[in-house]
């Protein structure tokens, strides 16, 4: 043998392999090959150091602590009886609530979505003033809708001389 110093022989007693990359268990600090490396497959003594599972209360979604040699069923089940705070009524709350003000609309949103120019509540589809005949302003269109026609007004009127519009925010033609 050319490297009689390199890898180790599986601890698992009916194995005995000798493996160039042995593994080892974090819980009984053995070494065992890639087959018997699980704590189940070399029926690991110190297992319940490392594998250990909370079980969660269905109800209200807390760990539940259990002792060694407790069954976990029965610890779920006392603190389902005795200490969890599960509350129904909470359960039950809504979350669409703010209801849409456009006539023959009945749909509901989880957010308020208010106008800026009426300051009514309206779902998504009707939450431009256009989309609800909006009548909170005289003009339809917010400041920057309105700055950029005035622009586009301005420089219009400038090469042809005809557009203009008025402090209204309305266009009309100039003859």
């Amino acid at each position: 043998m050319e490297l009689p110093g390199l890898g180790e022989h599986c601890s698992e007693r009916t194995c005995k392999q000798l493996d160039f990359l042995p593994l080892k268990c974090d819980a009984c600090g053995e070494v065992f090959c890639k087959d018997h490396i699980r704590y189940d497959d070399h029926k690991c003594s110190s297992a319940y150091k490392k594998n250990v599972q909370v079980p969660v209360c269905p109800l209200c979604n807390a760990p539940v602590p259990v002792q060694k040699g407790e069954i976990p069923d029965i610890v779920v089940g006392a603190h389902m009886d005795k200490d969890c705070k599960y509350n129904p009524a909470q359960q039950k709350q809504r979350i669409f609530i703010n209801k849409c003000l456009k006539p023959g609309c009945k749909r509901k949103e989880m957010m308020k979505v208010v106008c800026e120019q009426c300051g009514g509540n309206f779902c998504i589809k009707h939450r431009h003033p256009l989309d609800h005949d909006c009548k909170g302003s005289s003009h339809s269109t917010s400041k920057a809708g309105y700055a950029a026609l005035m622009r586009a007004s301005q420089t219009a009127f400038k090469s042809t001389g005809e557009i203009g519009v008025p402090s209204n925010g309305s266009l009309q033609h100039n003859r």
